[in-house]
């Protein structure tokens, strides 16, 4: 075990960068917020879930027996989470990282459980953002938010500025626009000079602006990521351009 968190320790972050939509799909009405955004979260979930490993530190685990057990019987679900984050998520799967169960072959304790028996340890802490993003996958959104809520990043702001996201991606399925909206704005404002998600969420959080008519919100918060970030790719590419001039200003 001592191996294996030292190796997931050691991991290199892969953060994501934000799907780019054409004009069209970023107003588009048909389908949802999340559904038009969710592989932002998706694919970065894996990287959050190494860093949250990590973050545990392995000379923690050393000095509390209670986090290491904990931490231990939660390796077989967090690693199939990882497995999921990287090739789709399904009921299934999913089911058994809450619940447990039998996988192949061995017996797999859930999170739900670890979080139920050991309240207060940075394992339970870490488990609550994976149920979390496991409830928001199989659209139970009021779920999702509750364990997401009770998720803390403790000063690692990339961490809890995923939260956030995610938190907001729930209300916004629950057609909930003023907390979605506060939560993307959580996201984005939560470190302002974090290069690795702040523009990612502030990209977030002005799509959802502009598709809900908050275009002075969005505006700001283009103007944003086009000069605070100018290598983002968004940036660099002139969508932040076009985005603005959609909105009317013509000489961002």
């Amino acid at each position: 075990m001592a191996e294996e968190l030292k190796n997931k320790k050691t991991q290199p972050v892969v953060t994501e960068r934000i799907i780019e939509t054409d004009d069209n799909e970023a107003l588009e009405k048909a389908k949802s917020f999340w559904e038009n955004n969710k592989k932002t979260i998706t694919y970065g979930l894996l990287a959050f879930v190494l860093i949250l490993s990590g973050w545990v530190g392995y000379n923690e685990l050393i000095k509390k027996p209670k986090e290491l057990k904990a931490s231990e019987s939660m390796f077989m679900a967090e690693n199939l989470f990882v497995k999921m984050s990287t090739n789709g998520f399904n009921k299934d799967s999913v089911n058994l990282v809450l619940n447990g169960g039998n996988f192949e072959g061995n017996n797999m304790i859930g999170l739900l459980k670890i979080i139920s028996n050991n309240g207060g340890t940075p394992a339970a802490n870490r488990a609550n953002y994976i149920v979390g993003a496991c409830y928001l996958q199989i659209k139970e959104y009021d779920k999702a938010i509750k364990y997401l809520k009770e998720f803390s990043g403790n000063g690692a702001d990339q961490i809890q500025s995923k939260a956030y996201l995610l938190i907001g991606h729930a209300y916004s399925e629950k057609n909930n626009t003023a907390e979605a909206l506060s939560y993307y704005k959580k996201a984005a404002e939560l470190n302002e000079k974090d290069e690795s998600v702040t523009p990612d969420a502030l990209m977030v959080y002005a799509a959802y602006a502009e598709q809900n008519g908050k275009n002075d919100e969005a505006i700001i918060a283009y103007k944003k990521v086009k000069n605070n970030f100018p290598t983002f790719p968004s940036s660099s590419n002139g969508d932040v351009e076009k985005r603005l001039a959609r909105l009317g200003e013509l000489n961002p």
